[in-house]
Formats: structure tokens, C-alpha cells, sequence
């Protein structure tokens, strides 16, 4: 029972990072934007939130300080795509790459540093259950934040007016305009919470997750988000099943190592991206639910009549 507690733990911490930036892009894909600049967006939000912490002392200002990063470059993506109308895609691959790199520099003076790590949340009694306590019920803000965002997120886009108009902006954009909803201000949004999204992720990473900046510590997993929204086929609660399946995944190239199972340790690394591979061809298989599902506007500009 220590070991399998042990695992999902470790499965949790792995998984909730992924399903936190999957759960912002699947916002953001429903206005009909295709942000791939998600991977930039994490590791700004790690280092930010790493270097607030340091600073301040308290891993809740780094919290804040990984969501405002996250939004302040999905503003910039927002002001490009939208604003500009530039290619998605291009700007996504650009920010991502502006982010890989500014985050080294900013991040270089707190290498090797042993960060403040994010204390858990102790509920009374419930936490003195056997197994499901300590799984469940001693667990960090950000995952229970992760279990909540989804929550919220099932509740506004299926059951809210603003939802509705938000998903209609990114099934026909031009005929929500027609109707008068504001496109660009509803995607700047989108974006915007987004980002915010990725720079939360971005912030488990470096005060849960592994407390310390390490370059480069988002390792793919903006990528692994990505394609988490296609396998999810943009559903809010199959973010999470996805998630934890990606998280399980990660996280058995650990324990096969420390095992000492005979498999080269290059091999147990890519696993994560062999899986969202196969997920990727599977998914394609079934093309009729993926189209139906997919917001028909994703990745087409919008330029309002002038």
C-alpha cells in the first residue's frame, strides 16, 4: 500500500502541471486561437514564480507572480494575432523560443539555488483516512486549484451565457459578430486566461513539482498540453483523465530506473512524447468525433468590417 501511495503521489505532481496549461489552451482553442506559444508561456511562469519566491519569501507571491508572467506574454501573442493579425502558428513557435531563452537569462543568477517549496494543505480529519487521506487530502493549492479550474471551466463554457458566446466565436466568428459579440475582446480573453493557465503550470514546476530553477525545466511539457486538448477533443473533464494518464506515463521511467530495469535511460525519457504520439495517431483515426468537436474557426484570423 506505501508504494502504490507513494506512486500516485508522484503520479498527482506530475500530472497537475499538464492538466492546469491543457485546461487554459482548451479556453483558448474554443475562441477559435490556436496558441502554440504554450511551452514559452510555462517556463516564463516557472521562472518568474521561482524568482518572486527568492525575493519575498513567500511561495504564494511566486504563485501570482507565475500567473501575471503567463498573461503579460499571452498579451503579446493576443496584440500580434489578433490586433496585428499575424500568423498564429509563426507567433506561437516564436514566443515559445523568446521564452526558452529569456527565461535562461533571467533565471542564470538562481541556478543551484534550493528553492521555497509550496506547503500542502492539511485537512482536518479527512487527512487521517487511510490512503485516500494522504492522497487526497495533504495536497498543495495549485492541485487542488487544477481540480477546481476544471470545474469551473465544465460549468462556463456549458453553462453560462458568456461560455455560449465564447464557443460561438469560435464555431463561426463572423456570425457571432453579425450578432454583436465583440470577437477580438472575447479571444484577447481567451488568450489572456490562457496564459495565465500556462503560467500557473509554469509555477508548480518550480515550487512543487522540483523546487529550484533548472533551464529549460518545462522540458516539452507545453507540447504534451497541446496535444492533451486534442486528445481531451476539447472536453474539460477528459483534460484530467488525460492528464494523469500522460502523468503516469512521466513518471514510470523513474521508477523503472530506480528498479533497475534494463532499458536505456534515453529510451525511458522520450516515453512521454511516444505516448503523445500514439495518442495523436489514434485520435486521427477517429476523424469524424475529432471534427465535430473542433472549434471550426481554430487558427482563422478575424478582421472586423472597417
Amino acid at each position: 500500500m506505501g508504494i502504490i501511495e507513494a506512486i500516485l503521489l508522484t503520479v498527482i505532481t506530475a500530472a497537475t502541471p499538464l492538466v492546469i496549461a491543457a485546461a487554459g489552451e482548451l479556453v483558448t482553442e474554443r475562441s477559435g486561437v490556436l496558441n502554440l506559444g504554450v511551452e514559452g508561456m510555462m517556463i516564463m511562469g516557472a521562472v518568474c514564480a521561482f524568482a518572486a519566491t527568492q525575493a519575498t519569501g513567500s511561495p504564494y507571491v511566486g504563485i501570482l507572480a507565475g500567473v501575471l508572467s503567463g498573461t503579460l506574454f499571452s498579451l503579446l501573442f493576443g496584440f500580434l494575432t489578433l490586433t496585428l493579425v499575424a500568423n498564429q502558428v509563426a507567433t506561437g513557435l516564436a514566443l515559445t523560443i523568446l521564452g526558452l531563452g529569456l527565461s535562461g537569462q533571467i533565471g542564470e543568477p538562481y541556478a543551484g539555488q534550493s528553492g521555497i517549496k509550496l506547503p500542502q494543505i492539511v485537512f482536518p480529519v479527512l487527512s487521517d483516512i487511510p490512503f485516500l487521506g494522504r492522497v487526497l487530502f495533504r495536497q498543495d493549492l495549485i492541485f487542488y486549484l487544477s481540480i477546481a479550474l476544471i470545474a469551473g471551466i465544465h460549468w462556463f463554457l456549458f453553462r453560462s451565457r458568456a461560455g455560449l458566446k465564447l464557443r460561438s466565436v469560435g464555431d463561426n466568428h463572423s456570425s457571432a459578430h453579425a450578432l454583436g459579440i465583440n470577437v477580438i475582446r472575447t479571444r484577447y480573453f481567451a488568450v489572456m486566461f490562457g496564459g495565465g493557465c500556462a503560467g500557473l503550470a509554469g509555477a508548480q514546476l518550480s515550487l512543487v513539482y522540483t523546487p529550484q530553477w533548472v533551464e529549460n525545466m518545462s522540458a516539452g511539457r507545453g507540447w504534451i498540453a497541446l496535444a492533451l486538448v486534442v486528445f481531451a477533443s476539447w472536453r474539460p473533464w477528459r483534460i484530467v483523465a488525460g492528464g494523469y494518464l500522460f502523468g503516469a506515463v512521466s513518471i514510470s521511467q523513474l521508477y523503472a530506473q530506480s528498479n533497475g530495469i534494463n532499458v536505456p535511460s534515453q529510451l525511458l525519457s522520450a516515453l512521454p512524447y511516444l505516448a503523445t504520439i500514439v495518442v495523436l495517431v489514434l485520435i486521427s483515426q477517429n476523424r469524424r468525433m475529432t471534427m465535430i468537436n473542433t472549434p471550426a474557426s481554430l487558427g482563422k484570423p478575424f478582421v472586423p468590417d472597417r
